[in-house]
């Protein structure tokens, strides 16, 4: 693994523990040498996570839509910022550059993402891991909701196992970088 997207809040949250742990998971990135790929955002923990990274003389790519980095909140000093068309061409860029995602806590846009990788996962589009960085008990609720799909039989329990999770910026990294690959799954590879 490489190349690490990373899904978070163009908000920094309430509570300061978000912050706190988006530096650890930046500390970890550099550390175990990964290059982090996200929404090229300057604010918020986006900005937050790429400010540290870069402190720690670490890389970062930024993709980011023209009309988002119009409204100012490009990162202009991303170790390469790549600009697109559309968000669609954005999540499908971060895609295609990356070895692995990860979430943090944020809104629409990063349970969206999250969701849509999951998904392409369980269609077998993509073989890549995810998890999340459940940050004070964040996304507890969402786990339940998806442990409920589970049990209300909307979603087969190895598809609720795409999903990693841990409240441990080291921990989740090594989780993602050890992921295995689905047995069951016949991947199909790009071209």
């Amino acid at each position: 693994m490489k190349h690490l997207c990373v899904f978070c809040g163009s908000s920094k949250g309430k509570d300061p523990v978000y912050v706190n742990r988006a530096s650890e998971l930046a500390e970890t990135i550099v550390r175990e040498d990964l290059t982090m790929v996200y929404g090229g955002g300057s604010i918020g923990i986006m900005g937050i996570l790429a400010d540290k990274i870069l402190s720690l003389n670490g890389r970062v790519i930024g993709v980011i839509p023209r009309f988002l980095y119009d409204l100012e909140v490009g990162h202009d000093h991303v170790t390469e910022l790549i600009i697109v068309d559309s968000m669609h061409e954005r999540k499908q860029k971060m895609a295609e550059i990356s070895d692995g995602f990860l979430a943090l806590p944020g809104g629409y846009g990063t349970l969206e993402e999250m969701a849509e990788i999951m998904t392409w996962i369980q269609l077998k589009l993509i073989r890549k891991p995810i998890g999340l960085l459940n940050i004070n008990g964040f996304y507890d609720p969402f786990l339940s909701m998806l442990d409920t799909m589970v049990a209300e039989g909307f979603l087969k329990q190895n598809n609720r196992n795409i999903l990693l999770s841990s409240n441990d910026p080291e921990e989740m990294i090594a989780m993602i970088k050890s992921a295995p690959v689905f047995e069951d799954t016949k991947w199909i590879e790009k071209t």
